[in-house]
């Protein structure tokens, strides 16, 4: 039976509560403890979800805590994962991963000395939805993909956060926020990409924050809020993918790959469920196949929604001697192509990819049922 890691989160703002109410369907892994700049916020979280509420050195040095999930800010995930790495505790951290490859990088080196496994979200391509999506491509039911089309656009996150500033400023933006989603489903089902090239720009110098409690304030601008970008994948297939915070309202897809018996319409990669719809030439077709995915089944209001499920993959797979599908590898090569795309956006360059990876193994609905607790 494999050995259970002992969990604690660095970091308690908004994303940290769903880790912390979804982590105990996970076999592998308990939260234990949890920490933040802000004391009195972990305080606050551990009498939530039964914690303890530790200082960040006190869950750096703490004993029964054997894997650190980086909830800060993006622009702090470097020196914190460089930290939990240096205190011997292997290291979970939000998207995106990191904020350059040369911080990836030094991340690897650090955790190949010290013997120490890195993973990073989104786990979201392991949901039902998007393992159907990939068990339809590897099987040949659509022929090769040689093209596809993605699209994430809203008017943008002042919104609906308490504080969306981070959002608009270099380690944000529409591509490093949301990219990650779509960027590693796409690596997941078509591989690694080859080469990259984009135009972008803001459509607003500043936002207006329209959500409570700073409704009225200015905020400025620093990244771009729209991205045009062409992806160029080794197995050949080339995907146009948008993204943008200036979109009211748009009629796209969320995810369209065009084979040459078919085409795949896939839901959007933000969420783990979804319908998936395929075509066979120019007809739509049932999917054909017999597939209740537990990742599929929905268990958060009207979602499925199985947050954690790749720092419990990963917890297993350190007890089980394998490969973590949310791997160091995968997530510095998605870095790699965000990254590249902002670079081409402001510069009208084709970039050749620097990185490459492995597809992460495909999540079977047996393989799902085996990290339920």
């Amino acid at each position: 039976m494999s050995k259970t890691l002992g969990i604690g989160v660095l970091g308690c703002g908004n994303i940290s509560a769903a880790y912390m109410r979804l982590a105990p369907i996970f076999r592998g892994i308990e939260m234990r403890a949890c920490a933040d700049l802000n004391l009195d916020a972990a305080k606050a979280r551990a009498a939530e979800f039964g914690l303890r509420a530790d200082t960040i050195g006190q869950l750096l040095a703490a004993e029964d805590i054997d894997v650190i999930v980086n909830l800060t800010v993006p622009a702090a995930h470097f020196d914190v994962s460089l930290q939990c790495l240096e205190a011997g505790k292997h290291v979970y951290s939000e998207k995106p991963f990191v904020l350059s490859l040369e911080e990836g990088q030094k991340l690897a080196e650090k955790a190949a000395a010290k013997g120490l496994r890195v993973g990073s979200a989104p786990d979201t391509f392991m949901g039902g939805a998007h393992q159907l999506a990939r068990h339809l491509i590897d099987s040949g039911r659509l022929g090769k993909i040689s093209s596809g089309t993605c699209f994430v656009q809203s008017p943008g996150m002042e919104m609906w956060h308490p504080n969306p500033d981070f959002f608009f400023q270099p380690g944000g933006g529409p591509i490093l926020d949301l990219g990650p989603y779509y960027i590693s489903n796409l690596v997941q089902l078509l591989g690694p990409v080859k080469r990259v090239t984009a135009m972008s720009m803001s459509a607003q110098a500043e936002r207006t924050i329209t959500s409570q409690p700073r409704y009225g304030e200015k905020i400025p601008v620093g990244t771009p809020t729209t991205i045009h970008a062409i992806l160029q994948f080794h197995s050949g297939a080339q995907v146009t993918y948008c993204a943008s915070w200036d979109v009211w309202q748009h009629g796209h897809a969320p995810m369209e790959l065009y084979g040459a018996e078919g085409t795949l319409h896939v839901p959007d990669p933000n969420f783990f469920g979804g319908e998936v719809r395929m075509t066979q030439k120019a007809a739509f077709t049932s999917a054909g196949v017999a597939w209740d995915h537990p990742f599929a089944r929905t268990n958060d209001g009207v979602n499925a929604n199985y947050r954690a499920a790749g720092l419990a993959d990963m917890a297993l797979a350190i007890t089980e001697g394998r490969a973590h599908r949310c791997s160091l590898e995968f997530s510095l090569h998605v870095v790699d192509v965000m990254t590249s795309i902002l670079v081409a956006g402001e510069t009208g360059q084709v970039l050749d990819l620097t990185t490459t990876c492995e597809r992460p193994e495909a999540l079977s609905p047996e393989a799902a049922q085996g990290l339920l607790a």
